[in-house]
């Protein structure tokens, strides 16, 4: 079976082969730490064997929200931020066409509660004004002000439109077990409920029903998704930095880190990756960046953004490295067609396939960067199925938490996100 795998012939340059052997044994105790639950934030290690939990039942049970919700609606608004909502749109945006919602894929799915722009937020109404319409509200206290007010504005819209009653049956809460306010609204009102995991947290939560429930309303086959995270339990699981990708490439980021690289740089060259590359931001951005410590994640989709931050990598501060997600097939192809008057210069090109010449570019960029003074890391996925994806997420859910205590950090708290709440909430005048 083919699996996700680490490149690092292009840092060797970068680092001694003496300092990847130093890092195996504070890998080895942070793997047996990890696994036996001693560690900081350990109430929250549950992501660890999540997908072997996933039973049957709550598949059919989320297939079973999906067709009720779908004979009722067209479109599905997620409402949620962070982790409700990053893994969501990431699986739909790396495994659905590049124009699902206008091609009839699934259900249409749309995102509020994702920002507090009013202009995006009446641009979605509007756009939906007319269409048949469901929501599901991810939310762990039900209280965070972004997903709050989009909730507020289209529960008000469900329920001038179809009544109370006709609402009740097109909401889906996706919150704690047991308390919080929006799991008590939920009670009241009666809305159909799913549970965010106590020892899982929000940017760990993909596999859990805050990121299923929206993927299988895109059409997408979440049981592939669990089959390939559970793959990763197995590849991802083993001690030795030789027999373990996800280990050696959580050790390489904190020996680069240690020589001064401030910037992980994560670039694609497929902009189905894009929104992948954002969910990677929050994981490791909110679990290493603490006590002025941490990587700074950064992302680009490659080409694209060689026509404008390309000069920089290659010419600017030698403070990042980059690390390419290259997926090695292509889900669709395009050949480049021979024409009457080869006069653009193409001619060379005919017949070749377009992922080929992406090819071609990435390891062309590789080249120069790492040429340039840039440590280059190359995560190679096979192909942009959903057992890759859920292979995928828990590669860097593993190397996350690796790294995280490598670098002496809990990567499952995120204290200095309260400290913008705290003063936007007095500048509102929010009763205490």
């Amino acid at each position: 079976m083919k699996k996700i795998s680490l490149d690092y012939s292009k840092a060797i340059p970068f680092i001694k082969e003496q300092e990847l052997g130093f890092m195996e044994d504070m890998v080895k105790l942070a793997h047996q730490k990890l696994h036996q639950r001693e560690v900081p934030g350990s109430e929250y290690t549950g992501w660890l064997d999540l997908p072997q939990r996933v039973e049957q039942d709550e598949f059919k049970r989320i297939r079973e929200t999906i067709n009720r919700l779908s004979q009722k609606a067209e479109v599905l608004i997620v409402i949620g931020i962070g982790g409700s909502y990053l893994g969501a749109k990431s699986a739909i945006e790396l495994l659905g066409h590049t124009y699902r919602n206008q091609m009839g894929q699934g259900m249409e799915v749309y995102f509020a509660g994702t920002n507090i722009s009013s202009t995006y937020l009446a641009d979605l109404l509007e756009l939906v004004k007319d269409k048949e319409i469901a929501v599901n509200v991810i939310s762990k206290s039900g209280t965070t002000l972004e997903p709050a007010i989009a909730f507020r504005v289209f529960r008000r819209m469900l329920e001038e439109r179809y009544g109370e009653e006709g609402a009740r049956g097109r909401i889906v809460a996706t919150t704690d077990a047991s308390k919080g306010a929006l799991k008590q609204l939920a009670e009241e009102k009666g809305y159909e409920t799913y549970v965010v995991p106590d020892d899982v947290g929000g940017r760990y939560s993909v596999l859990t029903p805050v990121g299923l429930l929206p993927i299988a309303a895109a059409g997408i086959d979440i049981e592939e998704v669990i089959d390939g995270a559970k793959a990763g339990i197995d590849l991802f699981s083993r001690e030795a930095l030789a027999d373990n990708d996800c280990y050696c490439y959580a050790a390489l980021r904190n020996i680069l880190y240690n020589k001064g690289k401030s910037v992980e740089l994560l670039t694609s060259y497929e902009p189905a990756l894009s929104y992948f590359a954002e969910w990677w931001k929050q994981l490791f951005g909110e679990s290493e960046g603490k006590e002025h410590k941490g990587l700074f994640p950064a992302s680009a989709n490659f080409s694209t953004d060689l026509h404008s931050l390309g000069q920089y990598i290659q010419d600017g501060r030698r403070n990042l490295f980059v690390t390419t997600m290259w997926a090695e097939e292509a889900r669709r192809k395009v050949l480049v067609p021979d024409i009457a008057d080869g006069d653009d210069g193409l001619d060379y090109l005919v017949d070749k396939e377009l992922h080929y010449i992406n090819e071609m570019a990435c390891k062309g960029t590789i080249m120069a960067h790492s040429q340039g003074g840039v440590p280059n890391l190359k995560i190679e996925i096979p192909k942009l199925t959903p057992f890759y994806y859920g292979q995928l997420v828990y590669f860097f859910e593993k190397a996350c938490a690796i790294s995280g205590y490598l670098l002496g950090v809990n990567p499952y708290d995120q204290p200095g996100v309260e400290a913008y709440k705290k003063n936007m909430f007095n500048l509102l005048g929010k009763p205490e």
